[in-house]
């Protein structure tokens, strides 16, 4: 019994699928915790088990992990609360109940920067790491995806890259960093979870096919959308505030601020491009499949 977390997220939903193309052959048995089964595709629901509720609720994860031999770990960011208290906090009952049940696997999405000097003052990622510590602390055998920034956040600037041509991050325009597709991400951990022969705790980085500026990704989506695009760094200070103006908890806003500070002194160079830490899916191919159509045809999706 494998059970995912947050499936209708973007890799949740891509992690579901994969699972259930294999289910045939593999014969798992798929449970999901949902807080709103309506959701999910009546093909999916008619193929797993659902667990309706929050799955940083200690009563909902009791009864999620009941015999279960792995687990899809994915927190989803409240903004509401501290960083601590986003990550650590939501997990702690997931810990408890993964001892309680004798839970064997784990994998969980986390972020690049364990080892370096800048993981304990990256913001939102220093809480992420600390959220993997609490998990392999339980000791299961647990793997935590190293992930960098998706291409799918580029979908919340859909709107203006339709109407103005410009998107906006706080990154250095011409700081290359590595960057990958949530699909590529769910591969991963779909691997993972169907070959438990693993053990111990470990990361796994997915590091996409290439390191990639966001200056290069304006001259990529220049040649994908057939229209011009411009970058615009926001500088840290207006970020911040932007952010408490949308109501963020202070403490989150400046998790975010930290984080985009590690980034830009390099938190996401610290480990190799390798067969086994890179991943398919370029940047052109991402935007003609997903950014083009979302920008063009005026549909925006979020990547979780």
């Amino acid at each position: 019994m494998i059970v995912i977390t947050a499936p209708t997220g973007n890799i949740g939903s891509h992690l579901l699928s994969l699972l259930l193309e294999s289910a045939p052959v593999h014969g798992e048995a798929l449970r999901v915790v949902v807080r709103d089964p309506a959701r999910l595709p009546d093909a999916v629901r008619d193929r797993v088990e659902v667990i309706t509720g929050s799955h940083g609720d200690a009563e909902v994860v009791d009864r999620a992990f009941e015999g279960a031999d792995a687990v899809f770990w994915l927190v989803p960011p409240d903004a509401s609360l501290t960083p601590e208290d986003a990550y650590r906090g939501f997990t702690r009952p997931a810990a408890k109940a993964l001892v309680a049940h004798g839970v064997g696997h784990v994998v969980g999405v986390s972020a690049l920067g364990r080892g370096t000097s800048l993981a304990h003052r990256a913001g939102l990622v220093t809480a992420s790491l600390a959220m993997d510590d609490l998990i392999a602390g339980t000791g299961v055998a647990y793997r935590a995806l190293a992930c960098p920034s998706f291409f799918e956040n580029l979908l919340e600037d859909a709107d203006a890259l339709r109407e103005t041509g410009v998107f906006t991050d706080a990154i250095d325009a011409d700081l290359k960093a590595p960057r990958a597709a949530v699909a590529d991400i769910a591969a991963v951990a779909a691997d993972l979870l169907r070959g438990r022969s693993w053990s111990g705790s470990d990361s796994v980085p997915v590091l996409g096919p290439e390191d990639l500026s966001p200056a290069d990704l304006a001259r990529i989506m220049t040649e994908q959308l057939g229209r011009p695009v411009r970058y615009v760094q926001q500088p840290l200070d207006e970020l911040h505030t932007d952010l408490l103006g949308h109501r963020l908890d202070e403490a989150f806003a400046r998790g975010v601020v930290d984080m985009k500070r590690a980034k830009n002194e390099g938190l996401d160079a610290g480990v190799t491009r390798t067969p086994a830490t890179g991943s398919p899916t370029s940047f052109q191919d991402w935007c003609a499949r997903t950014l083009a159509p979302a920008v063009l045809s005026g549909g925006t999706r979020h990547a979780r």
